[in-house]
């Protein structure tokens, strides 16, 4: 797999669709540019650090209009200057492909 996940966009995923295997989960980790804790076929996770607040904020705006985009919404968590972003596909209860298209997404909105 050599995709630019930056450049695809996530689908709907329907009740009955399989989260992804570990091999699949593993693949696309390794298109990700940034180190991402992954948690099986879960869930992947960051934290990100800000100089303050105010910057953190603006990030998390970033990151809401990334998943407003692809209509795939990750868990924030916020700590004053630092910010976790928690992607799972809820609806499979697990890892899609949607989750790693938004990590990408949200990596490429710091490249700027």
């Amino acid at each position: 797999m050599n995709e630019d996940l930056s450049q695809k966009k996530c689908v709907p995923c329907e009740g009955g669709t399989l989260p992804l295997k570990l091999e699949e989960v593993a693949s696309y980790t390794k298109l990700l540019k940034t180190l991402w804790n992954v948690e099986g076929n879960k869930k992947i996770s960051r934290q990100f650090k800000f100089k303050d607040f105010k910057e953190a904020m603006v990030f998390v705006s970033k990151v809401a209009e990334v998943a407003n985009n692809e209509d795939h919404h990750p868990d924030i968590h916020i700590y004053y200057n630092k910010v976790e972003i928690e992607l799972s596909t809820h609806a499979i209860g697990g890892l899609s492909g949607n989750d790693f298209i938004v990590a990408r997404k949200i990596e490429k909105s710091l490249e700027t």
